[in-house]
């Protein structure tokens, strides 16, 4: 008799699902709900005080900003009325066969020096750690360091000063410098939820805002791996 194969499927988890997920471990991130419609995002938003962000929920939209799925900076019901409306209308121009879950609303967030924390898992390695300039200038400078999970705060630190990028978190051109203790403690804690849940199989923290006092992730993506 023939013995059948253990395949592995994977299973991405949505902003809301990554941020609780996330947040469960101590790791900062900006509260986020969904919204299946738009009488709920005018709600959520109300509840959380305005200015709001709304981004698309769908598994089947990739890139969600180039298909006009991120709208930031909502200041009242009306803008947020209108911001689902259009986001809504492009996206199934673009994607008519896309399942729309709804939209993500949060709170925006106070702008800071943007990072990546991730993870991905190598076939000889097992899980990797990522650090690195945020936002675009991610793919843009590609200015990132590595490090082998289990992560010490010594790990850490040295991932932080390894990029070209460093001073910009030490204080550039007369910015205030960034909570350096902050962001190692969400590296480390990174590692940790990693090395502690074998079937996460990626991870983007991206953009994490570093402050002066703190660190926040505005954005979250995990992949699960499951065995079927």
């Amino acid at each position: 008799m023939a013995q059948s194969k253990t395949v592995a499927t994977s299973r991405v988890l949505t902003e809301v699902e990554s941020k609780d997920m996330l947040k469960a471990v101590g790791i900062p991130v900006v509260e986020t709900r969904l919204a299946r419609n738009m009488k709920e995002a005018v709600a959520i938003s109300r509840q959380f005080g305005y200015p709001v962000a709304l981004k698309l929920m769908s598994e089947d939209v990739v890139h969600k900003s180039d298909a006009g799925g991120v709208k930031l900076g909502l200041a009242n019901n009306s803008q947020v009325e209108k911001a689902y409306s259009d986001m809504m209308g492009s996206v199934k121009a673009m994607y008519p066969k896309a399942r729309i879950d709804g939209v993500s609303v949060q709170p925006m967030a106070k702008s800071g020096v943007e990072v990546i924390i991730g993870m991905t898992k190598d076939a000889q390695f097992g899980p990797v750690l990522m650090f690195g300039l945020g936002g675009v200038l991610v793919e843009l400078l590609k200015d990132v360091s590595f490090r082998i999970v289990p992560v010490t705060t010594i790990d850490a630190a040295e991932m932080i000063r390894e990029i070209k990028g460093f001073p910009m978190l030490q204080g550039f051109r007369g910015s205030k410098p960034c909570d350096l203790a902050a962001l190692e403690n969400v590296i480390v804690a990174v590692s940790d939820f990693v090395e502690k849940n074998p079937q996460v199989k990626e991870l983007d923290l991206n953009p994490v805002f570093a402050y002066e006092d703190g660190v926040i992730a505005v954005d979250a993506r995990v992949v699960l791996e499951n065995e079927s």
